[in-house]
C-alpha cells in the first residue's frame, strides 16, 4: 500500500485510511470464519476421542490419530487465529483513530437546508 507524506491532503489519507479499515474488516471476517472451523475441528476430534475411549467405536489406530489430529490442529489454528484477530483489531481501531483525527481536521462546510418539493 502506498504510504502518503504527513503533508499531503488530508482527504487523500483518510481514502487511504478507508481502505485500511476495509481490508483489516475483511482480515476479521476470515477470522471468525477460521475460529468456526477450528472450534468444529476441535469438537469433531474430542467426541472421536472420547466415542473410542468409551467403545462407541470399535478402536482403530487410524480414527484415533485422526482424533487427535483433529483436537491438536484445531488447538493451534485456534491459537494463531487468535493472535491474528487481535492484531488485527488494534490496527482497526488505530486506523479508525486515524480517520476521525483527519475528518476533525478538514474544514468542512455547512450545506444550508432547501426546501423539498415533495
Amino acid at each position: 500500500m502506498d504510504e502518503i507524506a504527513e503533508d499531503d491532503d488530508p482527504r487523500a489519507r483518510i481514502e487511504m485510511l478507508e481502505q485500511r479499515i476495509e481490508a483489516l474488516s475483511e482480515t476479521l471476517r476470515n477470522c471468525r470464519k477460521f475460529a468456526l472451523a477450528a472450534r468444529s475441528a476441535m469438537a469433531l476430534g474430542a467426541v472421536l476421542l472420547a466415542a473410542l475411549v468409551l467403545g462407541a467405536i470399535r478402536f482403530d489406530a487410524l480414527a484415533l490419530a485422526a482424533a487427535i489430529a483433529a483436537l491438536l490442529g484445531g488447538i493451534v489454528v485456534a491459537g494463531s487465529n487468535r493472535s491474528t484477530a487481535q492484531q488485527a483489531s488494534a490496527q482497526l481501531a488505530a486506523a479508525e483513530r486515524d480517520r476521525a483525527a483527519l475528518i476533525g481536521v478538514i474544514e468542512l462546510r455547512t450545506v444550508a437546508a432547501r426546501a423539498t418539493l415533495h
